[in-house]
This record gives structure tokens, C-alpha cells and sequence, in this order.
């Protein structure tokens, strides 16, 4: 067969299959949604997940618009229950892609009350809610002014709470689970130099300590301690030696960081739009953030094992720019630096000193 017929063959194949995909498409179209079906609905990572302390990232991204990160969103899953630590937007949409059932969650720990880490809580408490039909709502942990948050959420979302017991029924949305009970600490107590035990059950302990976001207050960040492995999560913070003392000898530190050198680029351009108000917002936040060095300082001083950086500002879509968001990092803290994305997944096992890490999505 000469070149010009293979040619030729190859070229009436393709327009033979291109012609089948428009005249099947709707039948193709179908298979493939029902084979994503297949692999995805109804998954639950968390029973396949070993013993000891699991850390999921269910959002790495700030306020700043990033495609690629949902709002500060972080879980821990320990003995098959499942605990959030703040809830931005567009976690419980991450959650689902986790294959992370939200009718398991047991509590929801807030650091504070800054919008971006609890505008996902509606849809969380909700698919938690009718999720698991549970008749009781979880406990939401922080401190004080945590039940005002639960009150205001509870109020707005009444009504479709009434909406969904009368569409499911009863027994699907009992009305007695919907919501979220306020369960207030005291900051004053969780400034103690060891922190405030505010969580204790089947071998789980939190432990809550105050943090400087200076002049956001009460503001705290939290220890989860389980078969002799933990995670610290700083929430937001400028550097703080408590943080230092109750992360000591942890195995992860989950550190929120803001590069001050990327984002003057973004101030200044939003100056010369004539758009001075985000400007100075962008000047401003610098003061009550952490670098990424300060956070390698963080997890140095702390003595532990891995530094995680998440509640990223500004946005980095591309992991190509990751090298100049580290900035200086690497030089303050000799252990692994990971830049967080959504969907990650931190397994510390019980008995080892290993992290293991993967995707869930």
C-alpha cells in the first residue's frame, strides 16, 4: 500500500470517528458520566485510611480569587470520625471530592471569625446534617463569639431547614439536627503556656492556644494529639512564641503564610487602576499574616517534623511560582516545605515516625 492510500485510509478513519462521536454523542456522553459515578459517588476515603492521625487539606486559598483553592478549610480524621478546622468557602464541595462523607464529622474547631473561615459553614452543617440524618447538630468549638456565629448561621438557614424536613420527611431531616450547637471556650484560659485541653474522647485530644492576628481577637490556633502522633494548625497569625511552646515536638505544623514581596506587585497595580481602597487592603493585611520564613521559623523552633503552608496570599495558581513564595524559607528550616493544595492528604500512622502524602483528588 503506497503512503497516499495509508494516508487516505487514515484520514476517512478519522472522519469516521469524528462523525460517530457527533451522532453517539449523547449515548457516550452518558457512559462516561455513569463511569465517574461509578469511581466517585459514594466513595469514603475515610474508612480506607490507617490508624492514627489523617490530615486532609479541604482548602488552601485566602479571600484573593484563586481557581485552583477553596477558602481555609483543614480536616483531621482519627478512629473513623471526622473533625474540620475553620470551613471557607467551597469546603464542603472539596470534602465531596475527597470522598469525605460530611455526615461523619464529629466537631468543627473555628480559629476566628474573619468571614473567609466560615462562610462554607451552611452547606457543611447541612450535608452533614441530612447526610447522616442525625438528630443532633455538631458541636462547633471556639472562642467566645463562637455563638454568635452559631446563632446568625442557625437563623439564616432556618428556613431551608424547614424546607428540607418537608421535602425529605422527618426521619431523613430530623429538625432537631439541623444547625450547629456553640460549644465557647475561653481565650484567656487557652493563653495558658501549655494551652486549653477543649476536646477529649476516644484517645483524640485538642488542645486549643491563643494566637496573634492582632486586631482580630480571641483568635487561636489548635493541637491534635492521637496515638502518640500530632498535627498543630497556627490559624491566622503573626509570629507567636505560644504557638512555638504547644507545637513543640509535633509531628506536622500547618502554617498559614503571605509572601509580602509578591503582593506589593498586586498592590501597586491596583494603585495605578485608581482602585486605592484594595490597596491599602493589600498594605494592611501584611501586619497580621506570617511569612513563609516566619513560618519556617515557626516550625524550627517548634522542633517538628513537616511544615505544611496553607491559607496562601496571594493566590498561586501555578506551582511554577511556588520557588519565589517559598522565598527564603528553606534557609530558616531544614525539614520538608510543602506549598498546600487543595486535596491533599497527610497520613501520620500510629507506631511510626512517617508521614505519608497523596492526593484525593
Amino acid at each position: 500500500m503506497t503512503l497516499r492510500r495509508i494516508a487516505l485510509a487514515f484520514v476517512v478513519l478519522l472522519a469516521l470517528a469524528i462523525g460517530a462521536l457527533a451522532v453517539f454523542q449523547r449515548q457516550i456522553g452518558a457512559r462516561m458520566l455513569e463511569r465517574i459515578a461509578d469511581t466517585q459517588v459514594g466513595r469514603d476515603t475515610v474508612a480506607t485510611l490507617p490508624d492514627g492521625v489523617n490530615v486532609a487539606l479541604c482548602g488552601t486559598g485566602s479571600p484573593m480569587p484563586d481557581p485552583t483553592r477553596a477558602g481555609p478549610c483543614s480536616v483531621v480524621m482519627v478512629g473513623g470520625k471526622v473533625f474540620l478546622v475553620d470551613s471557607g468557602e467551597g469546603s464542603a464541595r472539596n470534602l465531596a471530592r475527597m470522598g469525605i462523607p460530611a455526615a461523619r464529622i464529629e466537631a468543627i474547631f473555628l480559629t476566628h471569625y474573619h468571614s473567609d473561615h466560615i462562610d462554607g459553614l451552611a452547606p457543611v452543617l447541612l450535608q452533614r446534617w441530612v447526610g447522616g440524618s442525625h438528630t443532633q447538630p455538631p458541636p462547633l468549638f471556639g472562642p467566645e463569639g463562637v455563638d454568635s456565629v452559631a446563632a446568625g448561621f442557625n437563623a439564616a438557614y432556618a428556613l431551608d431547614g424547614g424546607y428540607r424536613t418537608a421535602h425529605h420527611g422527618a426521619a431523613l431531616a430530623p429538625p432537631s439536627g439541623h444547625g450547629a450547637t456553640p460549644q465557647t471556650f475561653r481565650a484567656e484560659a487557652a493563653a495558658a503556656p501549655k494551652g486549653l485541653v477543649v476536646y477529649r474522647a476516644d484517645g483524640l485530644v485538642v488542645t486549643a492556644f491563643t494566637v496573634n492576628h492582632e486586631p482580630v481577637a480571641p483568635a487561636v490556633g489548635y493541637r491534635f494529639d492521637y496515638a502518640g502522633r500530632s498535627v498543630v494548625f497556627s490559624g491566622d497569625t503573626t509570629v507567636s512564641s505560644h504557638l512555638n511552646t504547644v507545637a513543640a515536638g509535633a509531628d506536622l505544623l500547618v502554617h498559614e503564610a503571605l509572601q509580602p514581596a509578591l503582593l506589593s506587585a498586586i498592590d501597586e497595580r491596583l494603585d495605578n487602576r485608581g482602585l486605592a481602597n484594595l490597596a491599602q487592603i493589600m498594605r494592611d493585611i501584611v501586619d497580621y499574616h506570617s511569612t513563609p520564613e516566619q513560618a519556617a521559623d515557626a516550625a524550627r523552633a517548634a522542633g517538628v517534623d513537616a511544615l505544611v503552608l496553607n491559607h496562601l496570599v496571594p493566590p498561586q495558581p501555578l506551582d511554577y511560582g511556588y520557588a519565589a513564595f517559598l522565598g527564603d524559607a528553606k534557609k530558616h528550616y531544614a525539614g520538608p516545605i510543602t506549598v498546600g493544595e487543595d486535596g491533599m492528604l497527610f497520613s501520620l500512622p500510629r507506631g511510626t515516625d512517617t508521614i505519608l502524602r497523596r492526593r484525593l483528588f
